[in-house]
């Protein structure tokens, strides 16, 4: 299994290689972002061609979970990019190094080897489940239970896309927050479904072993605390209080900030 892993690290960096070039032409690394969904889809993908003599059902069960969730959500933060153009994020992340003349070695230092490292990391549950379950049984009830964990995560990510970008695309809600949907139950329903999607990845990987589930554990609950605690929800949230005020703070007093929950009377 090391040297799977190992083709798949090399694979990965490869692709990074070649998407940070592209990034230093447009003078642009925000298309990054497209990259950690379907470079983990890629992952699956790579990991599952490796399985000898053949992959079994477990195998097969977890690339499509895995490639699902990160083509889908590739392509719709590709097409966000390519409207909204550059994301000012990195903007200020690379501004300095701009100005002095560094951008393509921060560029890759800052930005690309970061993200292929903790890309690596959170796709490694399905990356060891998948290259674990050449076994042709049938899959596991574990694993079943994982597949419609993450469906209920599917769920709540693709449709609170859906709704987010129907919403941005009315001209008539400019100024306003969107509360009905699923974003009546919680502040973040792309980001709830993100973290269920990948913890019934882990749970369906599972199917393979506990022993290698317990190892590839840091993957989904690093997830969990970039989405709540750090580069996801929190940060949002800290962009919406400056740009909304009361009205966003009145929809944080009723509406559960993670899991999806019934919206308090005030």
């Amino acid at each position: 299994m090391l040297e799977a892993l190992a083709i798949n690290a090399a694979v990965l960096i490869a692709a990074v290689l070649a998407l940070w070039a592209i990034s230093v032409r447009l003078g642009d690394v925000s298309f990054i972002d497209a990259f950690w969904g379907s470079g983990m889809g890629l992952m699956a993908l790579v990991s599952w061609s490796q399985v000898r003599p053949m992959p079994g059902a477990l195998a097969s069960l977890i690339m499509l979970m895995t490639a699902a969730w990160g083509f889908r959500l590739g392509i719709y933060l590709l097409r966000r990019w390519r409207r909204e153009g550059e994301d000012q994020r990195y903007v200020r992340i690379l501004r300095k190094d701009r100005e002095a003349g560094r951008f393509a070695w921060a560029a890759l230092t800052k930005i690309w080897l970061g993200q292929a490292f903790l890309l690596f990391l959170v796709s490694s549950p399905a990356q060891v489940g998948i290259l674990a379950s050449g076994d042709p049984a049938p899959v596991p009830p574990i694993a079943l239970i994982g597949l419609a964990i993450f469906l209920v995560g599917i769920f709540f990510e693709w449709v609170g896309d859906w709704q987010l970008a129907k919403f941005k695309g009315n001209s008539a809600n400019e100024g306003k927050i969107l509360h009905t949907g699923l974003w009546r139950y919680t502040r973040h329903p792309n980001y709830f479904g993100d973290c269920a999607a990948w913890w019934g990845i882990w749970l369906a990987a599972a199917g393979a072993g506990w022993t290698y589930a317990l190892l590839t554990l840091p993957g989904p609950l690093f997830l969990t605390f970039t989405l709540t605690k750090w580069s996801g929800a929190a940060l949002l949230e800290a962009g919406m209080k400056k740009k909304r005020g009361d009205k966003y703070a009145d929809y944080i007093a009723r509406t559960s900030s993670f899991i999806p929950w019934p919206p308090k009377l005030l």
